[in-house]
């Protein structure tokens, strides 16, 4: 879990065995952008508008912030890449993670079938609910009849519940992914609100949790 903080910023670059300057982030704008850490790329004070981010140089880790959204890490040990992706509604809708899968294979070569991903803790089915709007950006996006049905259920009234953990996971299969190589966790982070950041249960004052991956020497 991570605020702001200078020493805990230094806490989760030195758990991951890199200098500050090398933990790349993201400014995170709810969309599909895939943003690369390229090798030697000296590291600037702006974060690249993107939603996700890959890299194949293990210098250096990668990450994203989340207090709701799905946190998705992917790794390939055969071609040396790695990925973390920033899952909200909106960039669920936009498809991110099949564009993350399809950066790592742009940049790497990276065979879908060889990767690995996990997707952290979120807003879960439990307490994911959303108005229209949502669906109606899902069905604007690549959501089939069947998708809508199987990561939404009706609410009250117009209202439904999303299971964003299962929509990221079905839409990395779809990319390519082997279902056995997928890890998921389960947990609910409004649902948990006393160990994780949620901003539906913490409001504009909520904490960020820290999704981060460094490609395997």
């Amino acid at each position: 879990m991570l605020r702001e903080d200078a020493r805990e910023w230094d806490a989760v670059s030195a758990s991951l065995g890199v200098a500050r300057g090398q933990l790349r982030l993201v400014k995170q704008v709810h969309g599909a952008h895939v943003a690369v850490a390229r090798d030697g790329e000296i590291a600037g004070a702006t974060r690249p508008e993107a939603d996700a981010i890959v890299t194949g140089d293990p210098a250096v880790a990668i990450g994203v912030r989340v207090a709701d959204c799905a946190p998705v890490l992917l790794v390939d040990p055969v071609r040396g890449a790695a990925a973390a992706a920033h899952a909200g509604w909106r960039g669920t809708a936009a498809g991110v993670v099949a564009a993350t899968v399809e950066a790592l294979h742009r940049e790497f070569g990276s065979a879908p079938p060889d990767l690995l991903a996990a997707i952290g803790p979120c807003l879960g089915a439990c307490c994911g609910e959303v108005g229209p709007d949502v669906l109606d950006a899902f069905r604007a996006g690549a959501a089939r009849d069947a998708d809508i049905r199987a990561w939404f259920t009706p609410g009250r009234g117009d209202r439904s519940f999303l299971d964003l953990e299962r929509a990221n996971r079905d839409q990395l299969e779809r990319a390519g992914l082997d279902p056995r190589r997928i890890f998921t966790s389960g947990l609910c982070t409004k649902t948990h609100r006393d160990r994780l950041h949620s901003y539906r249960a913490h409001g504009s004052g909520a904490g960020r949790l820290l999704a981060a991956i460094r490609v395997p020497n």
